[in-house]
């Protein structure tokens, strides 16, 4: 019995420092400790490559948000003034108002009304813009009308059309909000900051106008002195899409 003892622990002395060596054979060079950048990833996402962090100097790089009007060097601000194509164009940011409902968005319809092709019509009950097309379409747009005691109907041309236009408020409107303690200014020039916005065609010989404004949220409201209020970006797009002499019903 004590022999056999014996042999046992002279096997197991034996065996002792063969493992060790045997282990680092086997990991001769060890394998690559594997870090997730999200432990919380699936362990086949974990084994894949971090995504590459950008730096400062490549995110400026990057295209700014004014659409593709403008070249990706460069950073351009509101109001800024920039040669496309050889036209200067006064840059206006493209963007959706939180408090903007969807409809009020430009969008193609269908129009079954009496007027031709290329007529601008305005809805002051839905305060919705149509401009007639072709085919039996409209390309329409959500406007701000008249509030409650300037609303007003009629059919009159587009007079004038004008980039970035000036304000001058009318004598009466300045009297007026001058009751309620705000003072207004008797010129102000055109730029953003302008209630008037960035373009606005005028119509006939009247004071009203359908013009951008600096106040987005208050499109597909009743919130004018008379004019028709539109985005920015919509009535830049209308601008392009009409000429002096164009036919606008308001009803």
């Amino acid at each position: 019995m004590r022999n056999t003892l014996l042999i046992y622990g002279l096997a197991a002395a034996m065996a002792l420092p063969a493992a060790p060596v045997a282990a680092r054979d086997r990991y001769a060079t060890p394998p690559p400790v594997m870090v997730s950048p999200d432990l919380s990833a699936p362990w086949v996402l974990q084994l894949r490559k971090a995504p590459k962090r950008v730096s400062a100097s490549q995110q400026q790089r990057r295209e700014p948000a004014f659409g593709a009007l403008v070249q990706p060097q460069r950073q351009y601000r509101q109001g800024d003034i920039v040669t496309i194509n050889g036209i200067q164009r006064k840059m206006v940011r493209k963007e959706v108002h939180p408090d903007i409902n969807p409809m009020y968005l430009p969008q193609q319809v269908d129009y079954a009304g009496p007027q031709k092709p290329g007529t601008i019509v305005i809805d002051t009950r839905e305060n919705f813009l149509y401009l007639v097309q072709a085919g039996g379409t409209a390309r329409r747009y959500g406007v701000g009308t008249g509030k409650p005691g300037f609303e007003w109907a009629g059919t009159h041309k587009v007079s004038r059309k004008a980039v970035w236009p000036d304000w001058r408020p009318p004598a009466e409107m300045i009297s007026r909000e001058r009751a309620k303690g705000r003072v207004l200014p008797a010129h102000m020039e055109g730029g953003p900051d302008n209630p008037l916005g960035a373009r606005a065609l005028y119509l006939g010989s009247t004071l009203y106008r359908i013009h951008g404004t600096n106040q987005p949220w208050t499109i597909g409201g009743a919130v004018s002195s008379g004019c028709i209020r539109m985005r920015n970006e919509d009535v830049v797009d209308l601008y392009e899409r009409v000429e002096v002499g164009t036919k606008v019903v308001v009803m």
